[in-house]
């Protein structure tokens, strides 16, 4: 009997790691546009409506951070939503922990929800303002848990604790908090239940800047100590390189370069992830504006898209002057 071939992992997915927490493949959301027209964010023609995420693939191990980045419209929202499957994609495949998230039925997505949870952008809109923080936080316990309807006090009194917050406090509502008290809020409402995988929407953008570093500091915190998953949007490239383990950028729906936070951030290899390095004042880099502009003012095809492997866990998008000499400024 002759071996079975190894599987070829999809672009973006790296070979041999062992049965990743997350897995996505050639994900595709497509949405109906006016005369089937391509849109914001998307490549699209006729009948083809606009394509908000296309043919992504990657993988998030057990207990790694990773990011999204990307400009506003590039689809980051659309695709974590598709991975929680509240959107229902066009076509391609998410697993978690090896089962696929698409072909559940309600009651088993239903019991997947306790293990994979999300934290909003906005504080403000994310929890309820008429219930107490204790009822927004005991909430997950009373869907999900019908034994634990009653006696879930101290539950949720150890969570505020160890999200920074007194639990004496927690007969009050929503408007008595700040920005960053609220977000503790939601991020206790979100790991209530023990998840294996919290997606985090941009979650510390609505905040001050001098309590963006206090969620950070506490996600990371929680991370060790919950042995937790992290998939990140984020606009911040600062927060990126200090949070997340890998990244990846997106621009109109797809990914276009995708690797260690630290190798990307700091030697960018396509001229969209090196346009967005240099926007952060004093990390400028020469010409990258102008090889961006050229890039995108392209008409978009599939070759322009499509990853190719250039080094040890780091793919970025070819064709075009996309992935000319990618390898060799890896070897560099």
């Amino acid at each position: 009997m002759s071996a079975q071939p190894e599987p070829v992992a999809a672009p973006g997915r790296r070979p041999g790691l062992v049965r990743p927490l997350v897995e996505v493949d050639a994900l595709t959301k497509v949405f109906a546009g006016r005369g089937g027209r391509a849109g914001r964010g998307g490549r699209g023609g006729a009948g083809r409506g606009v394509r908000a995420v296309d043919g992504v693939s990657l993988d998030i191990a057990r207990r790694e951070t990773f990011g999204l980045l990307g400009e506003s419209g590039s689809g980051k929202s659309t695709l974590i939503r598709c991975v929680l499957r509240l959107l229902e994609p066009t076509s391609g495949e998410v697993r978690f922990d090896g089962a696929g998230v698409r072909a559940l039925k309600p009651g088993e997505l239903r019991r997947l929800r306790a293990r994979m949870q999300v934290l909003f952008q906005d504080p403000y809109s994310s929890i309820d303002p008429r219930m107490t923080v204790r009822d927004i936080v005991a909430e997950p316990l009373k869907v999900h848990r019908a034994d634990a309807r009653s006696g879930h006090r101290e539950t949720v009194d150890d969570l505020l604790r160890a999200v920074g917050l007194d639990p004496a406090s927690a007969d009050r509502k929503p408007h008595a908090f700040s920005g960053g008290q609220r977000q503790r809020v939601a991020l206790a409402r979100a790991l209530v239940l023990q998840p294996d995988f919290v997606v985090l929407d941009e979650p510390v953008s609505a905040l001050d800047v001098s309590v963006q570093a206090q969620i950070v500091n506490l996600l990371r915190d929680l991370q060790r100590r919950m042995s937790l998953t992290y998939l990140v949007v984020l606009h911040d490239l600062a927060i990126a390189r200090y949070l997340c383990d890998r990244v990846a950028v997106m621009h109109r729906g797809a990914v276009v370069e995708i690797g260690p936070a630290t190798d990307v951030l700091d030697h960018p290899l396509h001229p969209y992830t090196r346009a967005l390095v240099a926007a952060v004042p004093g990390r400028g880099l020469l010409g990258a504006g102008e090889a961006a502009a050229r890039w995108a003012a392209r008409e978009r095809t599939d070759t322009a898209y499509e990853l190719r492997q250039v080094g040890p866990d780091r793919w970025v998008a070819g064709g075009g002057d996309g992935g000319q000499g990618a390898e060799e400024l890896v070897r560099r």
